[in-house]
Protein backbone atom coordinates (compact mmCIF):
# COMPACT_ATOMS: atom_id res chain seq x y z
CA UNK A 1 0.00 0.00 0.00
CA UNK A 2 1.38 3.48 -0.87
CA UNK A 3 2.60 5.49 2.13
CA UNK A 4 0.21 8.38 1.40
CA UNK A 5 -2.75 5.96 1.59
CA UNK A 6 -1.50 4.68 4.94
CA UNK A 7 -1.33 8.25 6.22
CA UNK A 8 -4.92 8.91 5.10
CA UNK A 9 -6.08 5.88 7.05
CA UNK A 10 -4.14 6.74 10.18
CA UNK A 11 -5.12 10.42 10.32
CA UNK A 12 -8.58 11.46 9.21
CA UNK A 13 -8.35 15.24 8.95
CA UNK A 14 -10.91 15.78 6.21
CA UNK A 15 -13.81 18.26 6.75
CA UNK A 16 -16.50 16.80 9.05
CA UNK A 17 -19.30 15.11 7.12
CA UNK A 18 -22.47 15.82 9.09
CA UNK A 19 -25.22 13.19 8.63
CA UNK A 20 -23.56 11.84 5.49
CA UNK A 21 -22.65 8.15 5.21
CA UNK A 22 -19.05 7.30 4.45
CA UNK A 23 -17.26 3.99 3.86
CA UNK A 24 -13.75 3.06 4.89
CA UNK A 25 -11.53 -0.03 4.70
CA UNK A 26 -8.59 -0.53 7.05
CA UNK A 27 -5.98 -3.08 5.90
CA UNK A 28 -5.06 -5.97 8.20
CA UNK A 29 -2.92 -4.80 11.09
CA UNK A 30 -3.42 -1.09 10.31
CA UNK A 31 -5.10 1.59 12.47
CA UNK A 32 -7.60 4.34 11.76
CA UNK A 33 -7.75 7.47 13.91
CA UNK A 34 -10.46 10.11 13.59
CA UNK A 35 -9.45 13.50 14.97
CA UNK A 36 -12.70 15.32 14.19
CA UNK A 37 -15.21 16.74 16.63
CA UNK A 38 -18.80 15.78 17.27
CA UNK A 39 -19.98 12.17 17.49
CA UNK A 40 -19.17 9.31 15.12
CA UNK A 41 -21.39 6.25 14.66
CA UNK A 42 -19.90 3.37 12.70
CA UNK A 43 -20.89 -0.22 11.92
CA UNK A 44 -18.48 -2.98 10.96
CA UNK A 45 -19.40 -4.56 7.63
CA UNK A 46 -16.62 -7.10 7.27
CA UNK A 47 -13.72 -8.40 9.30
CA UNK A 48 -12.84 -8.01 12.96
CA UNK A 49 -10.88 -5.45 14.87
CA UNK A 50 -10.45 -3.57 18.12
CA UNK A 51 -11.31 -0.19 19.55
CA UNK A 52 -8.14 0.83 21.38
CA UNK A 53 -8.12 3.31 24.26
CA UNK A 54 -5.40 4.06 26.85
CA UNK A 55 -7.18 2.08 29.56
CA UNK A 56 -8.99 -0.62 27.57
CA UNK A 57 -9.25 -2.58 24.32
CA UNK A 58 -12.67 -3.68 23.06
CA UNK A 59 -13.36 -6.17 20.29
CA UNK A 60 -15.31 -5.16 17.18
CA UNK A 61 -17.05 -7.94 15.26
CA UNK A 62 -18.99 -7.84 12.00
CA UNK A 63 -22.33 -6.10 12.54
CA UNK A 64 -21.37 -4.37 15.79
CA UNK A 65 -21.79 -0.60 16.18
CA UNK A 66 -19.38 1.83 17.81
CA UNK A 67 -20.57 5.21 19.13
CA UNK A 68 -17.67 7.49 19.99
CA UNK A 69 -17.23 11.16 20.83
CA UNK A 70 -14.61 13.08 18.89
CA UNK A 71 -12.72 13.95 22.07
CA UNK A 72 -12.76 10.40 23.45
CA UNK A 73 -9.44 9.51 21.86
CA UNK A 74 -8.55 5.99 20.85
CA UNK A 75 -8.20 4.30 17.48
CA UNK A 76 -9.61 1.38 15.50
CA UNK A 77 -7.21 -1.41 14.56
CA UNK A 78 -7.97 -4.17 12.06
CA UNK A 79 -6.98 -7.68 13.07
CA UNK A 80 -3.78 -9.16 11.68
CA UNK A 81 -5.80 -11.70 9.68
CA UNK A 82 -8.20 -9.64 7.61
CA UNK A 83 -9.22 -6.21 6.36
CA UNK A 84 -11.75 -4.27 8.42
CA UNK A 85 -14.47 -2.31 6.59
CA UNK A 86 -17.26 -0.18 8.01
CA UNK A 87 -19.90 2.44 7.27
CA UNK A 88 -19.95 5.57 9.39
CA UNK A 89 -21.60 8.95 9.80
CA UNK A 90 -20.92 11.93 12.02
CA UNK A 91 -23.31 14.07 14.07
CA UNK A 92 -22.30 17.64 14.91
CA UNK A 93 -24.68 18.93 17.66
CA UNK A 94 -23.83 22.55 16.78
CA UNK A 95 -25.39 22.00 13.33
CA UNK A 96 -28.74 20.95 14.82
CA UNK A 97 -29.63 24.32 16.31
CA UNK A 98 -33.05 24.41 14.68
CA UNK A 99 -33.90 20.91 15.85
CA UNK A 100 -32.52 20.39 19.35
CA UNK A 101 -32.73 22.68 22.35
CA UNK A 102 -29.82 24.37 24.08
CA UNK A 103 -30.34 22.02 27.01
CA UNK A 104 -30.03 18.95 24.78
CA UNK A 105 -26.98 20.40 23.03
CA UNK A 106 -25.34 21.10 26.40
CA UNK A 107 -26.15 17.55 27.52
CA UNK A 108 -24.44 16.09 24.47
CA UNK A 109 -21.40 18.27 25.08
CA UNK A 110 -21.39 17.23 28.75
CA UNK A 111 -21.66 13.56 27.82
CA UNK A 112 -18.51 13.91 25.72
CA UNK A 113 -16.56 14.93 28.83
CA UNK A 114 -17.74 11.94 30.88
CA UNK A 115 -15.56 8.88 30.28
CA UNK A 116 -18.41 6.39 30.63
CA UNK A 117 -20.56 8.25 28.08
CA UNK A 118 -17.98 9.13 25.44
CA UNK A 119 -18.00 5.71 23.73
CA UNK A 120 -20.13 2.57 23.62
CA UNK A 121 -20.24 -0.64 21.58
CA UNK A 122 -23.54 -2.24 20.58
CA UNK A 123 -23.60 -5.97 19.67
CA UNK A 124 -24.82 -7.12 16.21
CA UNK A 125 -28.20 -8.24 17.58
CA UNK A 126 -29.00 -4.94 19.33
CA UNK A 127 -31.84 -2.71 18.04
CA UNK A 128 -29.33 0.04 17.15
CA UNK A 129 -27.21 -2.37 15.07
CA UNK A 130 -30.26 -3.81 13.28
CA UNK A 131 -31.51 -0.34 12.34
CA UNK A 132 -28.06 0.62 11.09
CA UNK A 133 -27.92 -2.47 8.86
CA UNK A 134 -31.31 -1.63 7.39
CA UNK A 135 -30.29 1.97 6.68
CA UNK A 136 -26.96 1.10 5.09
CA UNK A 137 -28.59 -1.55 2.91
CA UNK A 138 -30.74 1.17 1.33
CA UNK A 139 -29.69 1.99 -2.26
CA UNK A 140 -30.48 5.67 -1.64
CA UNK A 141 -28.35 7.17 1.14
CA UNK A 142 -29.26 10.81 0.83
CA UNK A 143 -32.19 13.16 1.26
CA UNK A 144 -33.96 14.64 4.27
CA UNK A 145 -35.78 11.45 5.25
CA UNK A 146 -32.56 9.43 5.24
CA UNK A 147 -30.75 12.05 7.34
CA UNK A 148 -33.59 12.06 9.85
CA UNK A 149 -33.33 8.27 10.12
CA UNK A 150 -29.60 8.57 10.76
CA UNK A 151 -30.34 11.12 13.45
CA UNK A 152 -32.92 8.78 15.00
CA UNK A 153 -30.34 6.00 15.23
CA UNK A 154 -27.90 8.42 16.86
CA UNK A 155 -30.47 9.52 19.44
CA UNK A 156 -31.24 5.89 20.32
CA UNK A 157 -27.53 5.10 20.55
CA UNK A 158 -26.59 8.07 22.73
CA UNK A 159 -29.59 7.36 24.99
CA UNK A 160 -29.29 9.07 28.33
CA UNK A 161 -26.80 11.55 26.92
CA UNK A 162 -29.78 13.65 25.82
CA UNK A 163 -31.11 13.85 29.37
CA UNK A 164 -30.12 17.09 31.00
CA UNK A 165 -27.80 16.25 33.91
CA UNK A 166 -27.46 19.60 35.64
CA UNK A 167 -27.78 19.21 39.42
CA UNK A 168 -30.10 21.84 40.82
CA UNK A 169 -29.09 23.75 43.89
CA UNK A 170 -31.40 23.15 46.84
CA UNK A 171 -31.73 26.86 47.58
CA UNK A 172 -34.87 28.75 48.46
CA UNK A 173 -35.86 32.07 46.93
CA UNK A 174 -36.24 33.71 43.56
CA UNK A 175 -32.67 33.00 42.44
CA UNK A 176 -33.12 29.22 42.67
CA UNK A 177 -36.46 29.55 40.86
CA UNK A 178 -34.82 31.63 38.13
CA UNK A 179 -32.25 28.90 37.55
CA UNK A 180 -34.99 26.31 37.24
CA UNK A 181 -36.98 28.56 34.89
CA UNK A 182 -33.90 29.03 32.70
CA UNK A 183 -33.22 25.29 32.72
CA UNK A 184 -36.77 24.58 31.55
CA UNK A 185 -36.53 27.31 28.93
CA UNK A 186 -33.28 25.87 27.54
CA UNK A 187 -34.86 22.43 27.34
CA UNK A 188 -37.89 23.66 25.42
CA UNK A 189 -36.45 26.34 23.13
CA UNK A 190 -34.75 25.41 19.82
CA UNK A 191 -31.20 26.71 19.88
CA UNK A 192 -31.80 28.75 16.70
CA UNK A 193 -34.35 30.91 18.53
CA UNK A 194 -31.56 32.21 20.73
CA UNK A 195 -30.37 34.18 17.71
CA UNK A 196 -33.56 36.24 17.82
CA UNK A 197 -33.38 37.01 21.58
CA UNK A 198 -31.52 39.70 23.44
CA UNK A 199 -30.22 39.34 26.97
CA UNK A 200 -32.76 41.68 28.54
CA UNK A 201 -35.63 39.69 27.04
CA UNK A 202 -34.16 36.49 28.46
CA UNK A 203 -33.84 38.13 31.87
CA UNK A 204 -37.52 39.11 31.76
CA UNK A 205 -38.53 35.56 30.80
CA UNK A 206 -36.59 34.08 33.71
CA UNK A 207 -37.67 36.91 36.04
CA UNK A 208 -34.24 37.70 37.41
CA UNK A 209 -31.59 40.39 37.13
CA UNK A 210 -29.20 40.39 34.18
CA UNK A 211 -26.28 39.95 36.59
CA UNK A 212 -27.75 36.78 38.07
CA UNK A 213 -28.79 35.55 34.63
CA UNK A 214 -25.17 35.83 33.49
CA UNK A 215 -24.09 33.52 36.29
CA UNK A 216 -26.74 30.85 35.86
CA UNK A 217 -26.54 30.89 32.05
CA UNK A 218 -22.80 30.23 32.18
CA UNK A 219 -23.35 27.50 34.76
CA UNK A 220 -25.95 25.67 32.66
CA UNK A 221 -24.50 26.22 29.17
CA UNK A 222 -20.78 26.43 29.88
CA UNK A 223 -20.24 29.84 28.29
CA UNK A 224 -21.71 33.33 28.33
CA UNK A 225 -24.89 34.27 26.48
CA UNK A 226 -22.86 36.45 24.12
CA UNK A 227 -20.36 33.68 23.32
CA UNK A 228 -23.11 31.12 22.78
CA UNK A 229 -24.99 33.37 20.39
CA UNK A 230 -21.76 34.10 18.50
CA UNK A 231 -21.08 30.35 18.25
CA UNK A 232 -24.55 29.72 16.83
CA UNK A 233 -24.24 32.58 14.34
CA UNK A 234 -20.91 31.33 13.01
CA UNK A 235 -22.18 27.76 12.81
CA UNK A 236 -25.16 28.97 10.80
CA UNK A 237 -22.86 30.98 8.52
CA UNK A 238 -20.63 27.95 7.97
CA UNK A 239 -23.62 25.83 7.01
CA UNK A 240 -24.87 28.48 4.56
CA UNK A 241 -21.43 28.83 3.00
CA UNK A 242 -21.22 25.07 2.49
CA UNK A 243 -24.74 24.56 1.15
CA UNK A 244 -25.68 27.71 -0.75
CA UNK A 245 -24.29 29.84 -3.56
CA UNK A 246 -25.32 33.07 -1.82
CA UNK A 247 -22.85 35.93 -1.68
CA UNK A 248 -20.76 36.22 1.47
CA UNK A 249 -22.46 39.49 2.38
CA UNK A 250 -25.87 37.78 2.20
CA UNK A 251 -24.60 34.94 4.38
CA UNK A 252 -23.39 37.52 6.90
CA UNK A 253 -26.80 39.21 7.00
CA UNK A 254 -28.65 35.89 7.22
CA UNK A 255 -26.43 34.90 10.16
CA UNK A 256 -27.22 38.05 12.10
CA UNK A 257 -24.23 40.25 11.23
CA UNK A 258 -24.97 43.79 10.09
CA UNK A 259 -21.37 44.45 9.10
CA UNK A 260 -19.51 42.37 6.52
CA UNK A 261 -16.15 43.43 7.93
CA UNK A 262 -17.16 42.28 11.44
CA UNK A 263 -18.40 38.97 10.02
CA UNK A 264 -15.12 38.40 8.16
CA UNK A 265 -13.14 39.23 11.30
CA UNK A 266 -15.17 36.93 13.59
CA UNK A 267 -15.20 34.07 11.09
CA UNK A 268 -11.44 34.23 10.52
CA UNK A 269 -10.80 34.45 14.25
CA UNK A 270 -12.89 31.32 14.86
CA UNK A 271 -11.91 29.15 11.86
CA UNK A 272 -8.54 30.54 10.85
CA UNK A 273 -9.51 31.45 7.27
CA UNK A 274 -11.80 33.93 5.53
CA UNK A 275 -15.40 32.87 4.68
CA UNK A 276 -14.53 32.77 0.98
CA UNK A 277 -11.54 30.47 1.45
CA UNK A 278 -13.51 28.24 3.81
CA UNK A 279 -16.22 27.86 1.16
CA UNK A 280 -13.66 26.92 -1.51
CA UNK A 281 -12.39 24.09 0.68
CA UNK A 282 -15.63 22.89 2.29
CA UNK A 283 -18.46 23.76 -0.12
CA UNK A 284 -20.62 20.81 -1.12
CA UNK A 285 -20.19 19.51 -4.65
CA UNK A 286 -23.92 19.10 -5.17
CA UNK A 287 -25.92 21.92 -6.80
CA UNK A 288 -26.36 24.70 -4.26
CA UNK A 289 -29.48 26.76 -3.69
CA UNK A 290 -29.87 30.43 -2.76
CA UNK A 291 -30.59 31.14 0.90
CA UNK A 292 -34.23 32.13 0.31
CA UNK A 293 -34.94 28.83 -1.48
CA UNK A 294 -33.25 26.86 1.28
CA UNK A 295 -35.46 28.52 3.84
CA UNK A 296 -38.60 27.48 1.98
CA UNK A 297 -37.41 23.88 1.97
CA UNK A 298 -36.92 23.56 5.72
CA UNK A 299 -33.21 24.35 5.68
CA UNK A 300 -33.28 25.30 9.37
CA UNK A 301 -33.26 21.63 10.35
CA UNK A 302 -29.57 21.53 9.52
CA UNK A 303 -28.55 24.95 10.74
CA UNK A 304 -25.85 25.32 13.31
Amino acid sequence: MPQEMRNMIKNDNSPPAHLIVGELSVPAGEEWVSRLGGWTVLQVNKGTGYYLQPQSNQALEAGSVLLVAGSAGGSIRASQLSELSFHSFRVMPSRLAGLITLGEQSSLDLAITRNHASSEIFPPNSPVAEKMRELFASPKREGLLFRLKLLQVFVEAVGNGLEHTVVREKTDGDFADAKQRLEVLLKQTPASELLEMNFNELAQMTRCTTRHLSRIFHELVGMSFRDKRAELRLARARELLANSDSKVVDVALESGYKSLSLFNLMFARRYGVSPGRWRQKNGNSRKMLPVNLQRSRGFKINLG
